[in-house]
Protein backbone atom coordinates (compact mmCIF):
# COMPACT_ATOMS: atom_id res chain seq x y z
CA UNK A 1 0.00 0.00 0.00
CA UNK A 2 2.34 2.64 1.21
CA UNK A 3 4.89 1.59 -1.79
CA UNK A 4 2.16 2.84 -4.27
CA UNK A 5 1.92 5.98 -3.03
CA UNK A 6 5.77 6.30 -3.65
CA UNK A 7 5.41 4.51 -6.81
CA UNK A 8 2.71 6.85 -8.48
CA UNK A 9 4.61 10.51 -7.66
CA UNK A 10 7.98 8.84 -8.91
CA UNK A 11 6.16 7.18 -11.98
CA UNK A 12 4.23 11.02 -12.89
CA UNK A 13 7.48 12.93 -12.15
CA UNK A 14 9.63 10.87 -14.09
CA UNK A 15 6.87 10.86 -16.95
CA UNK A 16 6.87 14.04 -17.85
CA UNK A 17 10.24 14.86 -17.50
CA UNK A 18 10.99 12.50 -20.15
CA UNK A 19 8.30 13.80 -22.41
CA UNK A 20 10.12 16.99 -21.88
CA UNK A 21 13.00 15.59 -22.73
CA UNK A 22 11.91 13.73 -25.76
CA UNK A 23 10.52 17.01 -26.69
CA UNK A 24 14.01 18.99 -26.77
CA UNK A 25 15.74 16.14 -28.05
CA UNK A 26 12.89 16.06 -31.30
CA UNK A 27 13.07 19.85 -31.65
CA UNK A 28 16.83 19.52 -31.75
CA UNK A 29 16.82 17.58 -34.85
CA UNK A 30 15.02 20.38 -36.65
CA UNK A 31 17.10 23.27 -35.49
CA UNK A 32 14.36 23.97 -32.88
CA UNK A 33 12.45 25.90 -35.76
CA UNK A 34 14.56 28.11 -36.75
CA UNK A 35 13.41 28.37 -40.28
CA UNK A 36 10.00 28.89 -39.67
CA UNK A 37 11.24 31.56 -36.99
CA UNK A 38 13.10 32.95 -39.76
CA UNK A 39 9.89 33.96 -41.46
CA UNK A 40 7.61 34.60 -38.54
CA UNK A 41 10.08 36.82 -36.79
CA UNK A 42 11.64 38.60 -39.64
CA UNK A 43 15.04 37.64 -38.71
CA UNK A 44 16.21 38.56 -42.25
CA UNK A 45 15.26 42.37 -41.71
CA UNK A 46 16.78 41.94 -38.48
CA UNK A 47 20.15 41.24 -39.54
CA UNK A 48 19.85 43.80 -42.47
CA UNK A 49 19.37 46.32 -39.61
CA UNK A 50 22.10 45.37 -37.03
CA UNK A 51 24.26 43.23 -39.48
CA UNK A 52 25.83 46.65 -40.77
CA UNK A 53 26.16 47.72 -37.20
CA UNK A 54 28.27 45.21 -35.15
CA UNK A 55 31.88 46.49 -33.59
CA UNK A 56 33.69 43.12 -34.47
CA UNK A 57 32.77 41.65 -37.56
CA UNK A 58 31.68 43.00 -41.38
CA UNK A 59 29.63 42.07 -44.01
CA UNK A 60 27.17 39.63 -41.86
CA UNK A 61 24.32 41.30 -43.28
CA UNK A 62 25.59 40.40 -47.22
CA UNK A 63 24.86 37.03 -46.08
CA UNK A 64 21.88 35.22 -47.23
CA UNK A 65 19.09 33.24 -46.00
CA UNK A 66 20.43 29.81 -46.45
CA UNK A 67 23.80 31.23 -44.75
CA UNK A 68 21.99 32.24 -41.57
CA UNK A 69 19.93 28.73 -41.50
CA UNK A 70 23.40 27.35 -42.17
CA UNK A 71 25.19 28.64 -39.38
CA UNK A 72 22.39 28.30 -36.52
CA UNK A 73 22.60 24.67 -37.11
CA UNK A 74 26.35 24.83 -37.22
CA UNK A 75 25.75 26.00 -33.80
CA UNK A 76 23.16 23.90 -32.97
CA UNK A 77 24.86 20.99 -33.85
CA UNK A 78 28.07 22.01 -32.05
CA UNK A 79 26.39 22.78 -28.48
CA UNK A 80 24.49 19.43 -28.61
CA UNK A 81 28.18 17.20 -29.59
CA UNK A 82 31.18 18.54 -30.41
CA UNK A 83 31.32 22.48 -28.24
CA UNK A 84 34.87 22.88 -29.75
CA UNK A 85 33.70 23.02 -32.81
CA UNK A 86 32.10 26.39 -32.06
CA UNK A 87 35.11 28.61 -32.57
CA UNK A 88 35.54 27.14 -35.91
CA UNK A 89 31.88 28.31 -37.22
CA UNK A 90 32.57 30.54 -40.26
CA UNK A 91 30.75 32.46 -42.80
CA UNK A 92 31.55 34.35 -46.09
CA UNK A 93 29.75 37.94 -47.02
CA UNK A 94 29.29 38.01 -51.10
CA UNK A 95 32.74 39.32 -52.42
CA UNK A 96 34.09 38.83 -48.77
CA UNK A 97 36.97 37.34 -46.71
CA UNK A 98 35.79 34.59 -44.74
CA UNK A 99 35.47 35.50 -41.19
CA UNK A 100 34.30 33.24 -38.06
CA UNK A 101 31.07 34.00 -36.47
CA UNK A 102 31.68 34.11 -33.01
CA UNK A 103 34.15 35.79 -30.47
CA UNK A 104 35.55 34.61 -27.61
CA UNK A 105 32.83 35.39 -25.45
CA UNK A 106 29.99 34.12 -26.99
CA UNK A 107 32.38 31.04 -27.87
CA UNK A 108 32.74 30.62 -23.84
CA UNK A 109 29.00 31.34 -23.10
CA UNK A 110 27.45 28.84 -25.74
CA UNK A 111 30.05 26.02 -24.39
CA UNK A 112 28.17 26.57 -21.05
CA UNK A 113 24.59 26.17 -22.58
CA UNK A 114 26.51 22.59 -24.27
CA UNK A 115 27.08 22.31 -20.70
CA UNK A 116 23.91 23.02 -19.79
CA UNK A 117 22.61 20.65 -22.16
CA UNK A 118 24.98 17.85 -21.59
CA UNK A 119 23.00 17.98 -17.68
CA UNK A 120 19.22 18.15 -19.60
CA UNK A 121 20.57 15.11 -21.33
CA UNK A 122 21.63 13.05 -18.40
CA UNK A 123 18.71 14.36 -15.93
CA UNK A 124 16.64 12.94 -19.23
CA UNK A 125 18.39 9.48 -19.78
CA UNK A 126 17.61 9.24 -15.49
CA UNK A 127 13.99 9.97 -16.14
CA UNK A 128 13.35 7.52 -18.60
CA UNK A 129 14.87 5.00 -16.50
CA UNK A 130 12.89 6.62 -13.95
CA UNK A 131 9.81 6.00 -15.65
CA UNK A 132 10.52 2.29 -17.27
CA UNK A 133 10.92 1.14 -13.76
CA UNK A 134 8.05 2.63 -11.89
CA UNK A 135 5.67 1.79 -14.50
CA UNK A 136 6.65 -2.05 -14.56
CA UNK A 137 6.27 -2.12 -10.50
CA UNK A 138 2.90 -0.18 -11.03
CA UNK A 139 1.73 -2.63 -13.44
CA UNK A 140 2.96 -5.57 -11.58
CA UNK A 141 1.58 -4.79 -8.48
CA UNK A 142 -1.95 -3.47 -9.78
CA UNK A 143 -2.86 -0.57 -7.90
CA UNK A 144 -5.40 1.60 -7.96
CA UNK A 145 -5.49 4.09 -10.73
CA UNK A 146 -5.75 7.90 -9.88
CA UNK A 147 -8.23 9.52 -12.11
CA UNK A 148 -6.59 10.77 -15.44
CA UNK A 149 -8.59 13.80 -15.63
CA UNK A 150 -7.31 14.70 -11.84
CA UNK A 151 -3.52 14.22 -12.77
CA UNK A 152 -4.32 16.09 -16.16
CA UNK A 153 -5.91 18.95 -14.06
CA UNK A 154 -3.56 19.07 -11.83
CA UNK A 155 -0.67 19.36 -14.20
CA UNK A 156 -2.28 21.66 -16.21
CA UNK A 157 -3.35 23.65 -13.42
CA UNK A 158 0.08 23.53 -11.90
CA UNK A 159 1.79 24.99 -14.98
CA UNK A 160 -1.26 27.46 -16.14
CA UNK A 161 -0.39 29.26 -12.71
CA UNK A 162 3.56 29.11 -13.30
CA UNK A 163 3.20 30.90 -16.83
CA UNK A 164 0.41 33.68 -15.31
CA UNK A 165 3.77 33.75 -12.49
CA UNK A 166 5.76 34.30 -15.67
CA UNK A 167 4.08 37.21 -17.00
CA UNK A 168 3.08 38.57 -14.02
CA UNK A 169 7.42 39.02 -12.91
CA UNK A 170 7.73 39.64 -16.70
CA UNK A 171 9.08 37.15 -19.34
CA UNK A 172 12.44 38.99 -19.81
CA UNK A 173 13.33 39.56 -16.35
CA UNK A 174 12.58 35.81 -15.82
CA UNK A 175 14.34 35.05 -18.79
CA UNK A 176 17.78 36.94 -17.37
CA UNK A 177 16.90 36.27 -13.67
CA UNK A 178 17.55 32.71 -14.65
CA UNK A 179 20.71 33.14 -16.53
CA UNK A 180 21.92 34.84 -13.72
CA UNK A 181 21.82 31.50 -11.65
CA UNK A 182 22.43 28.93 -14.00
CA UNK A 183 26.08 30.34 -15.91
CA UNK A 184 29.09 31.03 -14.17
CA UNK A 185 28.97 34.99 -12.89
CA UNK A 186 32.56 35.80 -14.49
CA UNK A 187 31.30 34.47 -18.06
CA UNK A 188 29.41 36.96 -20.07
CA UNK A 189 25.81 35.69 -21.53
CA UNK A 190 24.23 39.37 -22.14
CA UNK A 191 24.96 40.58 -25.57
CA UNK A 192 24.07 43.55 -27.30
CA UNK A 193 23.20 43.43 -31.10
CA UNK A 194 26.59 45.49 -32.19
CA UNK A 195 28.49 42.90 -30.68
CA UNK A 196 27.47 39.86 -31.46
CA UNK A 197 26.52 38.82 -34.36
CA UNK A 198 24.95 35.28 -32.29
CA UNK A 199 22.42 37.42 -30.72
CA UNK A 200 21.65 39.06 -34.17
CA UNK A 201 21.41 35.87 -35.94
CA UNK A 202 18.79 34.35 -33.03
CA UNK A 203 17.50 37.89 -32.36
CA UNK A 204 17.53 37.13 -28.64
CA UNK A 205 15.43 37.05 -26.80
CA UNK A 206 12.23 37.04 -29.18
CA UNK A 207 13.41 33.29 -30.58
CA UNK A 208 14.02 31.70 -27.38
CA UNK A 209 10.12 33.05 -26.71
CA UNK A 210 9.18 31.20 -29.80
CA UNK A 211 11.09 27.93 -29.12
CA UNK A 212 9.77 28.09 -25.52
CA UNK A 213 5.91 28.36 -27.05
CA UNK A 214 6.93 25.21 -29.21
CA UNK A 215 8.80 23.06 -26.80
CA UNK A 216 5.83 23.34 -24.57
CA UNK A 217 3.15 22.59 -26.70
CA UNK A 218 5.11 19.42 -28.25
CA UNK A 219 6.19 18.49 -24.29
CA UNK A 220 2.45 18.62 -23.35
CA UNK A 221 0.99 17.20 -26.65
CA UNK A 222 3.57 14.19 -26.01
CA UNK A 223 2.48 13.96 -21.90
CA UNK A 224 -0.69 13.82 -23.20
CA UNK A 225 -0.44 11.05 -25.48
CA UNK A 226 2.19 8.90 -23.19
CA UNK A 227 -0.83 9.17 -20.19
CA UNK A 228 -3.15 7.80 -22.75
CA UNK A 229 -1.41 4.97 -23.32
CA UNK A 230 -0.41 4.12 -20.03
CA UNK A 231 -4.36 4.25 -19.54
CA UNK A 232 -4.88 2.05 -22.01
CA UNK A 233 -2.10 -0.21 -21.05
CA UNK A 234 -3.18 -0.60 -17.75
CA UNK A 235 -6.80 -1.59 -18.85
CA UNK A 236 -5.44 -4.41 -21.09
CA UNK A 237 -2.44 -6.01 -20.04
CA UNK A 238 -3.53 -8.90 -18.28
CA UNK A 239 -1.81 -9.72 -14.88
CA UNK A 240 -0.10 -12.55 -13.27
CA UNK A 241 -0.66 -11.93 -9.85
CA UNK A 242 -4.40 -11.36 -10.53
CA UNK A 243 -4.58 -14.83 -12.66
CA UNK A 244 -3.39 -16.36 -9.40
CA UNK A 245 -5.70 -14.76 -7.07
CA UNK A 246 -8.44 -15.79 -9.24
CA UNK A 247 -7.37 -19.08 -9.04
CA UNK A 248 -6.62 -19.43 -5.35
CA UNK A 249 -10.60 -18.35 -5.42
CA UNK A 250 -11.87 -21.10 -7.89
CA UNK A 251 -9.79 -23.71 -5.93
CA UNK A 252 -11.66 -22.29 -2.51
CA UNK A 253 -15.22 -22.81 -4.24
Amino acid sequence: MHARYLLWPAFFIGQFLSCGFLAWHLLAQVDFAYPQAYELLNIDRHIEEFGPQNRYRRGFADTDKQAHLSLFGQINDAIHHKPEALADIRFAPDGGKTQTLLREPEVVHLQDVARLINGVYTLGWFSLGLTALTMGALLWRRGPLPRPLRVLTGVVGALSLLIAAVFVIGPKRVFYTLHTWVFPPEHPWFFYYQDSLMTTLMKAPDLFGFIAIILLSLWLLLWSISLWLFVRLWRVIPFHHTRKSNDYSARAD
